[in-house]
């Protein structure tokens, strides 16, 4: 069974950036997607960005521009890097995996980032 860890959160001052990483227990085999979630509290979790097996990537509205997702397979790792942040940024970000043909969702145990001045 795979298992995620998410890294790299910490506390940074408006505009500056971050990097989040996401590393697998093993191989993953199949298409699938990899993709980071963030919660801020009282609010749902939402999606931030996502790449496929293949390298096609995808980014909310809010962070295009800011943020880009990379992976390598390789490796089994995928990364997050945040640049020019805002508070709005501020949440817990997770890490997830989607194998497609399971239908399965695998989790990381998430990772604080708080923007603030």
């Amino acid at each position: 069974q795979v298992q995620l860890v998410d890294s790299g959160g910490g506390f940074v001052q408006p505009g500056g950036s971050l990097g989040l990483s996401c590393a697998s227990s093993g191989s993953i085999f199949g298409f699938n997607f990899m993709r980071w979630y963030r919660q801020a509290p009282g609010k749902q979790r939402e999606l931030v960005a996502g790449i496929s097996s293949a390298g096609i990537t995808s980014y909310a509205d809010s962070v295009k521009g800011r943020f880009a997702i990379s992976r390598d397979n390789a490796k089994n790792t995928v990364h997050l890097q945040m640049n020019s942040l805002k508070p709005e940024d501020t949440a817990v970000y997770y890490c997830n995996l989607f194998l497609v043909s399971r239908r399965i969702d695998y989790w990381g145990q998430g990772t604080q980032v708080t923007v603030s001045s």
